[in-house]
């Protein structure tokens, strides 16, 4: 009765407020006077429109008065139904009830109505709402905005320009260089991992630990600890003490740390930590050292996540090399290329950290001692006549005497000098190093041998006023701190502070390095799965969960730990584990993930158990499928409750049944990082078990599929008219002929939307630069795919899922609703089969078509970390606006976003208002001249998987409530007569974040839920229980990124 009440007086209140409004509107139009005055003059076909919208509003009157007569009913029905039992639906209630049709044809599912896990108050998103206009002096995103990219000439500095300076100017404060030797290497590349380490990697740490100790003055820096773990684990303890001496001693500096030197691209912050905590794990365990400095050489481009992880791990400084060459050029002549890079969101210098930006093409010898390689070539030692390689420029180098010292230093100095001129500090960094370099002993005696006779000249002569020497990096920037009086990671005084991100990389003219965000997505979508999925089990692999297995393992051993078990868990378990971290993070190596779904289990007879693992700190509401012999099937909780089902056809092909399988899904709601218990067996009274509908759409093929019972199977051969497939929020409308996506309808607003999309083919270019594994160089605009066949489209509805698989020659694409509370039902699964092994140099490309203005302004994320703005620049090629996408993309307007969720790292852009766009594989002949020397032929059929959420938005801290909404569905009625316009412009926050549903959606989809079949439990064996660690889920605004168990000298 009260409920009755309450609808009485929010019904009455409605009524008010829409004939006060209305009173409003018609004292507004009486007493304009404008309108008073051209009364006599109102043209006719304006109150023809005016009457039609009159008309139309009527319309909306009437169904809106329908919808408010349907709550009523449903607020009487559940008061009747209430019965003063109190409480909600628990989720156990869904035993006896059966999914139903409503009356517009969406399935309805009797799930459990307690109140959303995702709601947050507003005041708890204060940080993403504020706006904080960013305090840094370089904005990244501004610069590509200013800058012409014009690529003149520079003279011996191609892509710079001509540097002068007086000799004069050190007299005062002499130059300070540190020269810095260095080897790179890469933990496979063109050979293997363990192959490099075999021909070259191990020989140059045997000559380390000799030549370093011949003089202390010479130093060395190193960065991949992979390696360096497993030379140390090969030697004896004599040779590891004596590293361990010139580690302690300063000689030999540890830089960034890492188990590998991650790629910035395409790798996900998680893998990027995890990598950087097995490499200080490790260094801690064994040196005692804790590396301080960055060094960041080879990726192709640079995040800002990477500076914003270092800072977090107290590093001070930085160093980074792949950049646009038109950014050096622009950093060099305003003496930028020394910075304080910020987090684009943060208020304050809280995330500053120091950086370094390397001026010139790359970090090889011919181009780091200053702007012309043809001498510096010539201070590259290794170079002598009579060895292997040698200096393009037909100069070769020249072993220092004391007949030619004078005019060699003097050569060199005069490069150190020019060099300078473009930083702000009299402290210079000179790295002197290339790939795979030192790993002959006579290249450390010629480099240090001849450098320190260099060295010892310049010092000697106080006229030439510089004090050179070998260095760490360290040392580099402890010196230019001191020189600048201020502390380690202190801003020193006038430099900039920074923010934004170094993409697209650009090494020479249009040469930009965006065809590697899709490079081999296959092992893309591996790398995903490795993290979340993978643990090593020598001599094989077996597909554990890795992410999951640190959490699970660090649970069970707590747990253990608390119940006097924890001898249960031995070291060799853990070894295992420390195992699966190493070959993860090895993944992360920028050659590595950047390239340069199966069913959950198979139940074949009898009773199965399934335990299903949520890998997430949040209760989720999911589908679980599992394949399955019989189709009697019924599932059943750990408590005996019986589940719906959804029974489907398994196929073998696009149009072929197995007849000895099906596919069972069915929704749980499962515990924040726990386990669940299922019983899945053979029922003849299975009532809960319901059968998909299938209908194969096969306009334009001669085709003839066989049937088998007991699943329905209807095929339409001549029909070519739209369709659509719906739950509870979406009806998804799908072309005929194609059977492609083309809009959707909103259920909750009754908004249809354009939601096209369409597949794509890139070419490369007819010229000799072609695209390759690193490079994307197109032969101008994507043309429409074309299929040989007409498509065979298959389209299935049910209780619990609905989709639509479209197959052409070289791709399947399925659309899927689900049709479950929360998140799974509020977004719309896409996922792509990829099968290109036929193509000679084509580049596949998924596009998406809305109705949003999104104005040229798209959102990639960076790591899944962040989200970076994106312009569309009209003056760069195509291929220079293409970003990557590890987990998400997005356009907006002022009334709604669309996101574009990705399981795997791709490449993106948005060519055109209201467009994204993806690059699903490549498939290219040859070499693209980056070192590989090869081009992308070891394609394979590769699963990619999406989702597209459509939100409305707000551009501003609106207020909320049932008036607020009165309010605004009011002033949209004025503006719709009134003809007013209320699209508001692209708000103007600096920054951007995903909704918490956006958050939410990314998660779920890059943690999907782990089944484990388990066999029937034997006599005496403890029956298979459900595990919930948490007493409550983490509030939605945490992420557990992960729980990593250590180990210790007592164990674990």
């Amino acid at each position: 009765m009260k409920l009755k009440k309450q609808v009485t007086v929010c019904g009455g209140a409605i009524f008010c407020v829409a004939v006060f409004s209305l009173y409003l509107m018609l004292d507004r139009v009486q007493h304009d006077p404008a309108r008073r005055q051209n009364a006599g003059n109102f043209p006719r076909s304006q109150i023809s429109v005016l009457q039609n919208r009159i008309e139309q509003l009527e319309q909306l009157l009437e169904e809106n008065h329908q919808i408010i007569s349907h709550i009523k009913d449903s607020v009487l029905e559940l008061t009747e139904n209430g019965g003063g039992g109190g409480g909600a639906v628990g989720a156990g209630a869904t035993g006896g009830q059966l999914p139903f049709r409503n009356n517009n044809g969406s399935w309805i599912i009797p799930f459990d109505i307690r109140s959303s896990f995702l709601s947050v108050m507003p005041q708890d998103c204060q940080f993403a709402l504020g706006s904080h206009e960013e305090q840094s002096d370089l904005k990244m995103l501004n610069i590509y905005s200013i800058l012409k990219f014009d690529n003149m000439d520079g003279g011996v500095w191609k892509q710079g320009f001509d540097i002068t300076y007086n000799t004069n100017e050190w007299d005062n404060e002499p130059l300070q260089i540190f020269v810095l030797p260095h080897s790179h290497n890469d933990p496979g590349w063109v050979k293997t991992f363990d192959k490099y380490y075999l021909d070259q990697t191990q020989h140059i740490f045997n000559n380390m630990v000799v030549k370093l100790a011949e003089d202390p003055r010479r130093k060395f820096i190193w960065s991949e600890i992979s390696f360096f773990a497993k030379w140390w684990e090969s030697v004896d303890s004599k040779k590891q003490e004596a590293m361990r001496k010139l580690i302690l001693g300063g000689q030999l500096e540890m830089v960034t740390g890492g188990w590998v030197m991650t790629d910035e691209a395409n790798a996900h912050y998680f893998a990027m930590i995890d990598q950087l905590i097995e490499g200080h794990q490790w260094l801690k365990k064994n040196i005692g050292v804790t590396p301080r400095s960055g060094w960041a050489v080879d990726p192709f481009g640079h995040s800002p996540t990477m500076a914003y992880l270092l800072k977090k791990s107290k590093f001070t400084s930085m160093l980074i090399q792949r950049v646009h060459y038109s950014v050096k050029k622009h950093f060099s002549a305003t003496h930028s290329l020394e910075f304080m890079w910020r987090q684009a969101w943060a208020p304050d210098s809280s995330t500053d950290i120091f950086c370094h930006m390397m001026p010139f093409y790359s970090y090889d010898i011919p181009h780091t001692c200053g702007p012309d390689p043809k001498v510096c070539c010539q201070f590259d030692f290794k170079r002598l006549p009579g060895g292997r390689v040698n200096c393009p420029w037909k100069i070769p180098p020249r072993a220092v005497t004391d007949l030619n010292v004078a005019e060699r230093a003097n050569l060199l100095l005069d490069q150190y000098r020019k060099k300078s001129k473009l930083f702000r500090s009299k402290v210079l960094l000179v790295p002197l190093g290339d790939d795979f370099r030192y790993d002959k002993a006579q290249e450390w005696d010629q480099q240090y041998l001849n450098y320190q006779k260099l060295f010892d000249y310049m010092n000697s002569h106080p006229e030439m006023h510089v004090q050179a020497q070998f260095g760490t990096l360290s040392d580099y920037f402890d010196a230019l701190y001191k020189q600048n009086g201020v502390a380690q990671g202190s801003k020193p005084p006038n430099y900039p502070t920074l923010s934004g991100d170094f993409f697209v990389y650009a090494d020479r003219e249009d040469h930009y390095w965006s065809g590697y965000y899709t490079s081999r997505p296959f092992y893309k979508n591996l790398d995903r799965i490795l993290e979340s999925n993978l643990r090593q089990d020598p001599p094989h692999v077996s597909e554990i969960f890795f992410q999951g297995a640190e959490i699970l393992f660090s649970l069970a051993v707590a747990h253990a730990r608390h119940l006097g078990m924890e001898k249960r868990y031995a070291m060799s378990d853990y070894s295992f584990l420390t195992e699966a971290r190493r070959n993860v993070g090895l993944f992360q190596h920028h050659d590595a993930i950047t390239g340069t779904a199966k069913e959950a289990v198979v139940v074949d007879y009898g009773v199965r158990y399934l335990v299903v693992f949520n890998p997430v700190e949040q209760e989720r509401v999911c589908m679980i499928t599992v394949l399955v012999s019989s189709a009697r099937v019924r599932v059943l909780t750990e408590d005996g409750q019986t589940l719906p089902v959804q029974l489907s056809a398994l196929w073998t092909s696009a149009t072929e049944i197995n007849k000895d399988g099906y596919q069972v899904s069915f929704p749980a709601r499962l515990p924040a990082l726990g386990l669940m218990v299922f019983q899945i067996y053979d029922s003849f009274d299975s009532s809960l078990t319901m059968r998909s509908e299938t209908i194969l759409r096969l306009y334009g093929r001669n085709l003839t599929p066989k049937r088998f019972d007991p699943l329905p199977l209807k095929v339409h051969s001549t029909e070519q008219q739209d369709f659509y497939i719906q739950n509870q929020n979406f009806q998804l409308w799908f072309s005929g002929t194609t059977g492609l996506l083309e809009s959707v309808k909103l259920k909750e607003s009754q908004q249809e939307m354009k939601l096209k999309i369409e597949f794509l083919i890139y070419g490369t270019r007819p010229s000799k630069d072609k695209s390759g594994a690193y490079l994307f160089l197109p032969d101008g605009p994507a043309k429409h795919y074309i299929s040989k066949d007409p498509p065979i489209v298959r389209v299935v509805e049910g209780p619990l899922f609905s989709e639509v698989m479209c197959h052409y020659q070289h791709f399947q694409l399925t659309i899927r609703l689900y049709n479950l509370p929360g998140v799974d039902g509020l977004s719309v699964d896409v996922t792509t089969m990829v099968d290109i092994r036929d193509q000679v140099n084509k580049e596949l490309a998924m596009r998406i078509t809305s109705d949003i203005q999104s104005d040229g302004v798209f959102f990639t994320d960076l790591n899944g970390f962040q989200i970076q703005p994106r312009r569309y620049l009209q003056k760069l090629p195509l291929q220079a606006n293409f970003y990557p996408m590890p987990t998400m993309a997005y356009i907006q307007d002022s009334q709604h976003r669309l996101t574009f969720h990705t399981a795997q790292a791709l490449g993106a852009t948005s060519l055109e208002n209201g467009q994204l766009e993806v690059i699903l594989d490549r498939r290219l002949m040859q070499d693209d001249n980056r070192g590989l020397g090869q081009g992308l032929k070891d394609n394979k059929r590769t699963i990619n998987q999406f989702k597209i959420l459509l939100e409305k938005r707000a551009t501003s801290n609106k207020p909320v409530g049932f008036f607020a909404k009165v309010a605004s569905l009011f002033h949209s009625i004025i503006s719709y007569i009134f003809g007013a316009s209320t699209q508001e412009v692209q708000d103007s926050r600096p920054v951007s974040f995903p909704s918490l549903l956006s958050h939410f959606t990314s998660m779920f989809l890059n943690h999907g839920i782990v089944a484990m079949p388990v066999s029937p439990k034997k006599r005496g064996v403890p029956p298979l229980q459900s595990f919930s660690p948490l007493a409550s889920p983490v509030p939605c605004d945490f992420h557990l990124l992960n729980l990593r168990t250590l180990e210790n000298q007592a164990g674990f």
